[in-house]
């Protein structure tokens, strides 16, 4: 049985890219950039859609009933499984889902003002970026900086399709993690129009045209960091199209709502802070 709708009403903020199962210890949690950056415009007072792609047991339209989805049938579900050892994280990828086409995009959702590529498996065709001609696209590669081997082991490996992606897209998201030598960040910054950097609880770097600014975060008492990058980087781009393009006011912004975020655990808890902040800054301007 196919998930997918025929046809999908007009949103705000769309997200392309796998919403995952991530296997913790004790049962396993829903992730995924697209999950977490679409609750996050929701919560931002957006209407939010995604494309993705599961097996059909896992309905994510009924799990979340405050996004529009767009589900396309796969055998499996994206299932990771991240064990942290005194030498790093290693990351096993246990199952993936089908690739998200081009033809996958509902016609309405090709005019949506806000897109988000958020690939977490290598899932998403570069192709599908120039649907999007008149919107304001950000894009997080870091599901293009993945590779797995035989054994699902995930090994960083080298962005193909930057040379592509990049030139179309109006903000690029690398967190230092992504950074794979030294010379990525200059590399990435020749082809992109505006890179934004972040740098955990140090806050974020924001590289535009030939100007460089750093944006610390607001101190916090860190409970749950999951998903913050996914988050910051919604709340980035919602603030980037209502400033029309302002792309230091977009960074002080996400930031704020990024360190509410990881205050909280879980994503029920994370969009409602998320609320709660945006209500805090509406209601005191010197804080915007």
């Amino acid at each position: 049985m196919s998930i997918s709708a025929p046809a999908q009403p007009p949103v705000d903020f769309l997200a392309v890219g796998h919403i995952c199962h991530d296997l913790v210890p004790g049962g396993r949690l829903t992730g995924g950039a697209a999950a977490y950056s679409s609750l996050t415009a929701v919560a931002l007072g957006l209407r939010a859609g995604v494309v993705t792609s599961a097996a059909d047991e896992d309905d994510w339209a009924a799990v979340f009933p405050q996004l529009a989805v767009t589900q396309v049938p796969a055998p499996a579900t994206t299932v990771f499984e991240n064990v942290y050892t005194p030498a790093g994280r290693v990351q096993t990828l246990h199952a993936v889902a089908g690739r998200l086409l081009p033809e996958h995009v509902p016609a309405a959702w090709t005019r949506a003002p806000i897109v988000l590529l958020g690939p977490i498996a290598n899932e998403i065709d570069p192709a599908i970026i120039h649907l999007f001609s008149d919107s304001i696209v950000g894009v997080g590669p870091q599901g293009w900086l993945r590779r797995w081997d035989a054994d699902g082991r995930v090994w960083p490996t080298a962005w193909e399709g930057a040379a592509e992606v990049l030139p179309l897209a109006a903000v690029t998201f690398l967190s230092e993690e992504d950074l794979l030598d030294a010379a990525m960040l200059d590399d990435t910054r020749r082809l992109a129009r505006i890179v934004v950097l972040t740098q955990g609880e140090r806050g974020c770097t924001v590289f535009c045209r030939d100007e460089a600014r750093a944006f610390p975060a607001p101190p916090v008492d860190v409970v749950d960091p999951t998903g913050a990058g996914d988050i910051f980087a919604a709340a980035y781009l919602v603030r980037f199209y209502q400033t029309d393009g302002n792309a230091w006011a977009a960074a002080e912004f996400a930031n704020t709502i990024a360190a509410h975020a990881i205050t909280r655990r879980g994503l029920p808890a994370k969009s409602q802070v998320i609320r709660q902040a945006l209500d805090a800054l509406m209601h005191n301007p010197a804080a915007r």
